[in-house]
C-alpha cells in the first residue's frame, strides 16, 4: 500500500474547487519556502494494526494537513473546505487500498506566524485501511 498521504492527495486533487495541484500548491512530507500559499500532507503516527488471521487486518493510520497562507481567513478558510471533502469518507477505495473510514481527530488549529508573516495552520485526520 501507498502512504497514506499519497493516496489522501489523490483525494484533493480531485476536487476542483480546492485548486490544488501536486508541486504548485500541494506538497506531500515537506513543506516548500514558496508559494506562500501552500498545502502540505504528512504521514502522522496513528494506531497500531489490527492482529488478523493472514494479514488482511486494519491499518490504523493517520495524516497531519497544514495550510499555510499569507491570510488568516484564507487559511482557516481553506482547511474547513478540507475537512468538509475529507471528514467521513468512508468505504472508498485509492491505488489498492480501501478506507473504510477518515475522520477528522482535530480541527484547524493555529500553528504559527513564520518569520515570513505567513499563517500556518494544522488538522489531523485518522484513517481505517485495509489492502484490497
Amino acid at each position: 500500500m501507498n502512504a497514506p498521504t499519497v493516496d489522501i492527495k489523490d483525494l484533493l486533487i480531485a476536487d476542483s474547487s480546492l485548486g490544488l495541484a501536486l508541486g504548485g500548491n500541494l506538497f506531500i512530507g515537506k513543506m516548500p519556502s514558496q508559494p506562500r500559499r501552500t498545502v502540505t500532507l504528512f504521514d502522522s503516527y496513528g494506531f497500531a494494526p489490527q492482529l488478523a488471521l493472514a494479514n488482511q487486518g486494519y491499518e490504523y493510520p493517520a495524516i497531519q494537513i497544514q495550510v499555510r497562507d499569507v491570510d488568516y481567513q484564507n487559511a482557516y478558510d481553506v482547511c474547513e473546505e478540507i475537512k468538509t471533502l475529507l471528514h467521513g469518507v468512508n468505504h472508498t477505495t485509492l491505488n489498492g487500498a480501501l478506507y473504510t473510514v477518515i475522520y477528522c481527530s482535530s480541527g484547524p488549529t493555529l500553528l504559527e506566524w513564520d518569520d515570513n508573516g505567513n499563517v500556518l495552520f494544522v488538522m489531523n485526520f485518522n484513517l481505517q485501511r485495509r489492502a484490497v
